[in-house]
């Protein structure tokens, strides 16, 4: 029994194949995320579970890694330190993250009038921090910060003080990252439909009216995307304290969760309870980002 063609085939045409193009494409991208996330996240779960063990007697020759089970995730969710370094990260993420989404609500908000003066240029101007290398952006804030080369202070403000150090590193982040939420929101700002500006302009709204209630409704999803990528940014704060340290005594070693890690695997040689401490705050970050992205998913349905 003969089978009949397909709806607009024609009979005896050969079949397609499925074109490898779209795979040859990918791969690439695929290699390279095995590569440098999936491979190294593995190598750190498997060496989370180990510790090293001192062999040859009370001379210590050598050592062998051994299997420890769940006793580095003990150790690191009983260590203080951490907590407190995690508790140091979160109060600058609290002045960081308002100032950055703020800032850059702000300044999309006046790039949008239409009357605005030399947008094209305060565009590039704002964007640009955000290009800067952050090692290279915290250095040079740190010698406005010294007393001795700064011009904003002086020696009437400390900025290295043990609380004045957390406005100082909020305010590197806020200077390089405001710029590019900026970007984010001002694009939102670009795909409104204009015949609202129009209406709202012929009820004799002011710029100020239709920015609070019009504007700023408008574009919440990109303002909490915005409020997403600065938390997440937050949770890898490590350029910015660990270049201000020498010059900062407040700065410990372990200042934030970062740079304790950092600490515990290539100063106190540590690897196994580094990785132990990798995996909880990347369960951590997993967890912010899914709770963000179910808060964004509903404020774009509402």
């Amino acid at each position: 029994m003969a089978v009949a063609p397909a709806r607009g085939v024609p009979a005896g045409a050969p079949r397609r194949r499925g074109s490898a193009l779209p795979y040859v494409l990918v791969a690439p991208a695929v290699l390279l995320f095995l590569g440098f996330v999936v491979a190294p996240a593995g190598y750190a779960l498997v060496l989370s579970v180990q510790s090293r063990k001192v062999s040859g007697g009370l001379l210590g020759t050598g050592t062998t890694m051994v299997f420890s089970g769940l006793a580095n995730y003990q150790a690191v969710l009983g260590d203080v330190e951490l907590w407190r370094s995690a508790l140091r990260m979160l109060l600058v993420a609290a002045i960081a993250i308002p100032g950055t989404v703020g800032l850059a609500l702000l300044f999309a908000l006046m790039l949008d009038v239409p009357r605005t003066r030399l947008a094209r240029f305060s565009r590039l101007a704002i964007f640009v921090p955000y290009a800067v290398p952050g090692v290279i952006a915290t250095l040079m804030w740190g010698f406005l910060y010294l007393p001795a080369t700064s011009p904003i202070g002086g020696d009437s403000i400390d900025f290295f003080s043990p609380v004045g150090v957390f406005g100082s590193v909020a305010n590197i982040a806020v200077w390089g990252a405001a710029g590019f939420n900026m970007i984010v929101i001002f694009t939102a700002l670009r795909a409104l439909p204009p015949e609202i500006y129009e209406a709202a302009r012929l009820d004799g709204c002011s710029e100020l009216q239709m920015a609070l209630r019009i504007k700023v409704p408008l574009v919440r999803p990109a303002v909490v995307m915005c409020s997403l990528f600065s938390a997440l940014a937050a949770l890898q704060l490590f350029n910015e304290p660990n270049t201000l340290r020498p010059l900062s005594n407040a700065i410990s070693s372990t200042w934030v969760p970062l740079m304790k890690i950092y600490n515990d695997a290539f100063v106190d040689a540590d690897l196994p309870r580094a990785a132990a401490t990798s995996v909880v705050f990347t369960v951590i970050a997993l967890g912010v980002s899914f709770v963000a992205a179910r808060l964004i998913q509903r404020r774009v349905a509402g």
